[in-house]
């Protein structure tokens, strides 16, 4: 049974056949998805596809590329939505230097990621961490919330990072990135990473394994990017999904 732990079904990739193909993935082994929101009005088109689909839960923030005419006082907004019973972590929040460029957007990005995960940290939730091209600074302000927890992911952690995070109890996620021909780092971190730390996710319409990357990525892939980590591990994929799947649950609270 697939847990596909983030995916972003408001996203218009699905808006053709999003009913037809949310309908359809439980037939396709899919047991579970977390739907994480980008910014407001994506958080609230999660909790009404959790609200719709007995199976989707749902994650509320900011993205660090959504910030543009953001305030922090519109976290009072995605504190009242984290009220929802099916909003299980605050995300997708963190860093990204990628496409932030200038100092002063840099800047006024960590301050919303350190107040985002001091929002998680009074809601006793946790925390779903986007970070490209900034992993010093993202496990700075981590490490400045020693009572939060969360999950990096699409790891692209180095194994000396991953361990920090490890070590601070945190949880690594992997997308189907990790099967391209070009995946470096990956490998290593997942040999490295214990069996109960790693939970996986297609980062949908994202991500697509191979061989079907540059396609529409959906859940009912993540066996081929579990058969990958299965090969670094000395599992099954059968083992692979059913670790995978108790790990999240334990994450996200959900029985």
């Amino acid at each position: 049974m697939i847990f596909d732990t983030h995916a972003h079904y408001y996203d218009d990739a699905f808006d053709a056949d999003r009913d037809a193909l949310l309908s359809a993935l439980p037939g396709k082994g899919v047991a579970l998805v977390v739907c994480p929101g980008c910014d407001l009005e994506s958080s609230r088109q999660c909790v009404d596809l959790a609200e719709n689909y007995d199976y989707i839960y749902a994650a509320v923030g900011f993205h660090p590329e959504n910030l543009e005419g953001v305030a922090l006082t519109d976290l009072d907004a995605i504190r009242d939505l984290a009220g929802h019973p099916k909003v299980k972590a605050i995300g997708e929040v963190g860093l990204d230097y990628y496409w932030v460029k200038s100092p002063e957007d840099r800047a006024f990005s960590r301050d919303f990621f350190d107040a985002q995960l001091s929002l998680a940290e009074e809601l006793d939730l946790p925390v779903i961490v986007h970070d490209r091209d900034a992993h010093k600074d993202c496990l700075d302000i981590v490490k400045a919330h020693p009572n939060a927890r969360g999950v990096f992911h699409c790891c692209a952690l180095s194994a000396e990072d991953a361990k920090v995070a490890l070590d601070r109890g945190w949880m690594l996620s992997f997308t189907g990135n990790i099967t391209f021909a070009n995946a470096r780092r990956a490998p290593e971190v997942i040999r490295c990473a214990p069996m109960d730390r790693i939970m996986l996710e297609t980062d949908a319409p994202y991500m697509a394994p191979v061989p079907h990357r540059g396609q529409r990525c959906d859940s009912s892939l993540i066996p081929i990017t579990a058969a990958t980590i299965a090969q670094l591990k000395g599992l099954t994929v059968d083992e692979v999904l059913a670790i995978t799947l108790d790990n999240g649950k334990r994450f996200f609270d959900i029985t």
